[in-house]
C-alpha cells in the first residue's frame, strides 16, 4: 500500500474511522448477548475499508443507501455512534427514534437515507434519489451499497439499466465477500467478476481490492466525479472478506475456522496500520491512542443507549411517516 501523495491528517482519519466501525460491530455483537440489543445483528468485521473509502469520496451531501450490514455505512458517512448503538437498542435517542433498529437505521441529516433488510432493497432508492438530484439541477450523488447475492436481485438489474439510460448521478458499490449469507459465490453465480455485468448496461465496471481503503476510495473518486459530471454511473465490484459469521450467531458450517484464519492476514486495518507505521506517518504509541479512543467512545455510546429510554407505546405511530408538505426531504 502506497501512502505518498496523500494528506496526513487524511490517511489517520481513515485509520481511525475503520477502528471505530470495527470497535462498534464488536461491541454491538456483545451487547445483544447481554441483552441490550433485541433483533439480530450483522456485524461487517472485515469490509471496513469499502465504507470508509466510498464514503470519503464523497460530500456531505451526498447520500447513501445502506443494506442489512450497514453499521460500516452509516458510521462511515458521519453517524454518530451514541445514537446509532441507541437505535440498534431501539431507544428514544437512536437515529430513527428507535423505530428502525440495526436492519433500518438512516439519518437524513448526514446523508444515510436508510439501510433495507430486503436483500438489493435498497438499490432502486438510491436511483430514485440520483433521479431527484438530476430533476432538481443538483450536483448530488447517490451511493447504493449492496452485495454480491443482491446483484442476481432484478432489482440490481433493472435499477442498473435505467441508471445508465438515463445517466443518472448514482454509483452502484457491491461488497463481494463472497458469500451469499452461507451460499458461495461460486453456487450462485456463473462468472466471477461481478464488475464485468456492467458491460451490459453500457457503463463502466471496476474491481478492486476492497482490502485496500485508498485503493477504494481511488476507484470510488473517479466513479464520483463521473456521476456528478453528468457521464452517468459506475458499477464498482470493492472483492473484501467478512471476517465473521453473517449475523451474530452463525454456526458458519459452510466453511472452515482455517479458512477464516487465512482470510485475517488480508484485514484492511493491518494492512494500513502496516503502512502507517513503515511510512513513519504514525508511531506504535500513536496507534495505540487511536484504538484506545474508539474503545472509549464505544463504551460511551453503550452507556448512552443503556441509560436512554425505550418509545412510548402510545406514540408508536411518530416519526414513522414523512409529512410531504414539508418540502425537501434529503
Amino acid at each position: 500500500m502506497k501512502l505518498e501523495g496523500y494528506p496526513k491528517d487524511f490517511l489517520i482519519d481513515l485509520y481511525r474511522r475503520m477502528v471505530l466501525i470495527r470497535e462498534f460491530d464488536l461491541r454491538a455483537v456483545t451487547a445483544r448477548q447481554q441483552g441490550l440489543i433485541p433483533g439480530f445483528i450483522h456485524p461487517s468485521e472485515g469490509q471496513e475499508a469499502v465504507a470508509v473509502g466510498v464514503c470519503a469520496a464523497l460530500n456531505s451531501d451526498d447520500v447513501i443507501v445502506s443494506n442489512h450490514r450497514g453499521h460500516a455505512h452509516h458510521i462511515a458517512k458521519g453517524g454518530d455512534v451514541r445514537t446509532a448503538m441507541a437505535e440498534l437498542a431501539g431507544r428514544e435517542t437512536g437515529d430513527c427514534h428507535g423505530r428502525g433498529g440495526s436492519l433500518h437505521v438512516a439519518n437524513f441529516r448526514i446523508g444515510n437515507i436508510g439501510a433495507n433488510g430486503i436483500v438489493g432493497g435498497g438499490i432502486p432508492i438510491a436511483v430514485g434519489a440520483a433521479l431527484a438530484f438530476q430533476y432538481g439541477g443538483e450536483a448530488r450523488v447517490a451511493v447504493a451499497f449492496f452485495g454480491d447475492g443482491a446483484s442476481n436481485q432484478g432489482t440490481f438489474h433493472e435499477a442498473c439499466n435505467l441508471a445508465s439510460l438515463w445517466k443518472l448521478p448514482v454509483v452502484f458499490v457491491c461488497e463481494n465477500n463472497h458469500y451469499g449469507e452461507g451460499t458461495a459465490q461460486a453456487r450462485h453465480m456463473a462468472i466471477e467478476r461481478i464488475a464485468n455485468r456492467a458491460q451490459a448496461y453500457g457503463m463502466p465496471g471496476v474491481h478492486v481490492d476492497g482490502n485496500d481503503v485508498l485503493a477504494v476510495f481511488e476507484a470510488s473518486k473517479v466513479a464520483v466525479e463521473r456521476a456528478r459530471s453528468g457521464l452517468g454511473p459506475t458499477l464498482i465490484e470493492a472483492e473484501t472478506d467478512r471476517l465473521c459469521g453473517a449475523y451474530e450467531g452463525d454456526p458458519q458450517y459452510y466453511r472452515s475456522k482455517e479458512s477464516v484464519e487465512i482470510l485475517r492476514q488480508k484485514c484492511p486495518i493491518a494492512r494500513l496500520r502496516h503502512a502507517l507505521l513503515e511510512s513513519h506517518i504514525s508511531t506504535e504509541d500513536e496507534i495505540t491512542v487511536y484504538h484506545l479512543d474508539a474503545k472509549t467512545k464505544i463504551d460511551e455510546a453503550v452507556d448512552f443507549a443503556g441509560k436512554s429510554p425505550l418509545p412510548d407505546p402510545k406514540q408508536v405511530n411518530r416519526w414513522v411517516y414523512v409529512d410531504s408538505h414539508q418540502g425537501k426531504v434529503f
